[in-house]
């Protein structure tokens, strides 16, 4: 199942639960805009080169639109769509005052030099800078994006609008980027597992951990466990994969994979299959890298007694029933992976008010959003007797259908 059909699924689910107007309900899953533009630019040789740039605006009625800007050779519109309107659920589950968007650029980076990139960055801005803004839609890095990126949209926008350093978040230092935002993502899932444990009477201490993906997210993840004494026996990427049941060195595991670029070869572990990675032995496995990992194929074999989806959609419908029925606990993206945006909202509020944050006031208050969430979840899924996905799905519905009636959304 897509991306798109099984965010629509799980809408239409809780909005079973809520009760909603069927009209209410038509209106909340329509976006409120969708854009594509064509880019034109001249390539480093001196041909021309086009490229398709889509941003699909979900909902406002909470507040700014806001979310990533992808630069993926499948950057399609249905995937767009599908993250957009994740985006209105997510911010409205950690209450941060923003509805959803998304938005990409149909292109494969590595094969794009830095001043290529620079000028297709510069012409999408170009072509949607009259619909984007700091009160409007507020973009973000995301696949194939990063800090650099959102300098130069910054930039290109500001020409057209004055200065405007709250357009975009994820911006370098420098700019008016937030501290603490590189690693918000990963110290977020940290959080919100913390808050998971404890209601189960544990703490990442002493727990075994698997984690998939060694990115930004995952290696952060993975360094904020092993400081809390957890005990992560097995990683993997895109490289390969590495175990050691007595816990591995992740402070040298990123220095190995620093200086040789991949995960094989570590002295401090043993090699094995990244496809057996999701069902090997372990109290916490957190996948950190694409959707759909999870499946009807492998669900059955996971022996993971929780899972925290730091990667969004990592679970395909299938494979939620059978770990369900297992006994598995999962904890949703739409909530686990929402440090990240809490803290381009920091960063952001930050911009507005010409004031820049500490790291530790960053870090204190994103734990306080996370942990506030999880206990606002906790309350659906007691109040509707349903899973912590319908549970985070309820919450979030609930609130942009709630900022949608006070605002009149018939008249």
């Amino acid at each position: 199942m897509n991306a798109l059909a099984a965010t629509n699924r799980n809408f239409r689910h809780a909005s079973r639960i809520l009760g909603l107007d069927s009209k209410l309900e038509k209106s909340l899953l329509i976006p409120f805009r969708e854009i594509k533009v064509e880019c034109t630019i001249p390539k480093d040789d001196g041909s021309l080169a086009t490229y398709v740039g889509f941003r699909v605006q979900h909902d406002n009625a909470r507040g700014p639109m806001k979310g990533g800007i992808r630069y993926h050779p499948e950057v399609d519109p249905d995937e767009v769509n599908a993250l957009a309107q994740l985006m209105t659920w997510k911010t409205a589950v950690v209450d941060i005052p923003y509805g959803g968007a998304k938005g990409g650029i149909g292109c494969t980076p590595k094969d794009l030099s830095m001043s290529e990139l620079e000028r297709l960055t510069r012409v999408f801005t170009q072509k949607i800078h009259d619909l984007i803004g700091t009160h409007t839609d507020v973009p973000a890095p995301d696949m194939g994006t990063n800090a650099q990126t959102m300098a130069w949209i910054l930039d290109e926008y500001s020409k057209f609008h004055g200065h405007s350093p709250a357009v975009v978040t994820g911006k370098p230092i420098a700019l008016g980027g937030s501290l603490g935002r590189e690693a918000a993502t990963g110290r977020g899932v940290v959080f919100a597992t913390e808050a998971l444990l404890a209601q189960h009477g544990k703490s990442i201490k002493g727990l075994t951990f698997v984690i998939q993906g060694f990115g930004n997210v995952g290696s952060w993840v993975a360094r904020l466990i092993g400081e809390r004494g957890g005990k992560i026996i097995a990683v993997s990427d895109v490289t390969g994969a590495v175990k050691n049941q007595n816990g591995l060195d992740i402070v040298d595991l990123l220095r190995h994979k620093e200086e040789t670029g991949c995960l094989t070869n570590f002295s401090g572990g043993d090699h094995m299959d990244p496809n057996e990675l999701l069902t090997h032995e372990c109290d916490v496995l957190i996948p950190c890298a694409l959707g759909g990992v999870l499946n009807k194929e492998n669900a059955a074999d996971v022996k993971a007694k929780f899972i925290i989806e730091a990667a969004n959609h990592p679970t395909d419908p299938e494979a939620d029933e059978i770990l369900s029925k297992k006994g598995v606990v999962i904890l949703p993206d739409i909530y686990a992976n929402a440090g990240g945006v809490t803290v381009s909202y920091f960063e952001w509020v930050q911009n507005i008010q010409g004031f820049m944050w500490e790291e530790e006031k960053v870090n204190y208050e994103l734990q306080k959003y996370m942990t506030k969430a999880f206990h606002n979840i906790k309350a659906m899924c007691q109040s509707h007797n349903c899973s912590l996905r319908m549970g985070a799905f309820t919450l979030g519905v609930k609130r942009v259908a709630r900022a949608t009636t006070l605002r009149g959304w018939e008249a």
